[in-house]
């Protein structure tokens, strides 16, 4: 049978494994629960993230409010960055707009993979409020945990999760803007970039082969299109590795069994 021919599934409806379905009493257990998987390794990055990106403001000549506003209101670290260096260059409002937009592009793909997964009961107007709690270190860890929560849980989780993601990010800024220039530059840059590593690492661990070939296709697209040319290399190695890594899942893996395509 074809994958054309297949029925659809919710995936909010697949069987949970072994005692999962018990892992949490209810909805205010995986809300703290979501609080607490956040409050180790992934807020830890996410500030020396913003701590790196507020020091970034304040060498390029910006206030803190400006600064700290763009984490409050955007959180989204790589909108952020364009949005300071287009600044910085003196484009245009509706230039700046185009851009910070492209680089959230990658939200689109997050919305339909992970939010299909909550209960159908909470699939409604209200999730427009949790949206702006998506980022990159929420979803992988989401899509890690899922599968081991019951559907009528997982909203509450992720709403712990990135509620405490983004609200550790306002105070990361405020302290790198204020100890910009007491470390060297290239922490400052290092500190930005731990954020996109720990996502790396993390998406890793999700079951499916499809998310660490298109990571390995990534690792070797990369440096090749950014010699070709640097400017549109991270868009185009994207697009093709991608693209590659799911001609491979669906011509290869889905048929073979026992592989989680």
């Amino acid at each position: 049978m074809s994958s054309a021919d297949q029925p659809y599934i919710d995936p909010s409806e697949i069987a949970l494994e072994g005692s999962a379905a018990e892992r949490f009493k209810n909805p205010n257990d995986a809300f703290w629960s979501g609080i607490r998987d956040a409050a180790g390794a992934p807020a830890m990055v996410l500030f020396a993230g913003m701590v790196g990106f507020g020091a970034m403001g304040k060498t390029n000549g910006f206030d803190v409010w400006f600064t700290t506003f763009t984490s409050f209101f955007m959180f989204a670290l790589p909108g952020q960055v364009v949005l300071l260096e287009m600044a910085i260059t003196g484009s245009s409002v509706l230039a700046i707009a185009l851009a910070v937009t492209l680089t959230s592009t990658r939200f689109i793909t997050m919305t339909v993979t992970l939010f299909p997964q909550f209960h159908q009961k909470d699939r409604n107007r209200s999730l427009y409020a949790s949206v702006h709690l998506l980022a990159m270190t929420a979803w992988a860890i989401s899509m890690r945990e899922f599968h081991a929560i019951e559907t009528k849980h997982r909203l509450a989780y992720f709403v712990g999760l990135g509620l405490l993601c983004w609200l550790i990010s306002i105070p990361g800024t405020i302290l790198g803007f204020y100890l910009a220039g007491m470390v060297p530059p290239a922490i400052t840059l290092g500190l930005v970039f731990i954020n996109p590593l720990f996502f790396l690492l993390t998406f890793t661990e999700v079951k499916p082969w499809i998310n660490r070939i298109a990571i390995l296709m990534g690792c070797v697209f990369g440096p090749i299109f950014f010699m070709i040319d640097r400017d549109t290399s991270l868009l185009t190695a994207g697009l093709i590795g991608g693209t590659l890594a799911y001609f491979i899942d669906r011509q290869f893996l889905r048929k073979k069994p026992g592989v989680i395509g």
